[in-house]
């Protein structure tokens, strides 16, 4: 297509521009957040990840959910993101913009925006092109440990 609208897909030997007013809302959704799919197996023939946005309104909590045997990486454009992991959501830390989180397969999480008055803005990828999401009955604990977000090289 040579239509350069914001709505329209543009695709030309092989490569492809996904316009962010045209995001599919239809994937798999975890209660307390909005995503959109963007890049996935049905939309621009990916094979190997997925590619989309999520949005948390203020002070909200998404439920908690796991994406199987998939990794997850999660970039925070805009706001402040809380995350809880573990088996009874034990543990906590937080990101803001410029910050990127890194979710293992299999790991019960939840996505909470830290923020009163402002909307979480994330992109996230995948590492298979359709969406997983398992929805969990987790109770969280009360009082989460704080885990300071870092990686092997920076501890």
């Amino acid at each position: 297509m040579n239509d350069h609208s914001p709505t329209a897909r543009w695709k030309h030997d092989g490569v492809q521009v996904i316009p962010g007013g045209s995001l599919d809302p239809n994937t798999a959704q975890t209660p307390g957040m909005d995503r959109k799919a963007a890049i996935d197996f049905a939309r621009a023939g990916a094979q190997k990840l997925w590619a989309g946005t999520v949005s948390i309104h203020p002070d909200a909590k998404t439920g908690a959910h796991h994406h199987g045997p998939l990794e997850s990486v999660i970039y925070v454009v805009r706001g402040k993101a809380r995350m809880r992991w573990g088996d009874r959501l034990e543990f906590t830390a937080e990101a803001g913009p410029g910050d990127f989180i890194f979710v293992p397969p299999y790991v019960p999480h939840q996505e909470i925006n830290a923020s009163r008055d402002e909307t979480l803005e994330c992109v996230l990828v995948r590492s298979d092109g359709q969406a997983t999401a398992v929805n969990l009955d987790i109770e969280p604990v009360e009082k989460p440990e704080s885990v300071l977000w870092v990686d092997p090289i920076h501890r």
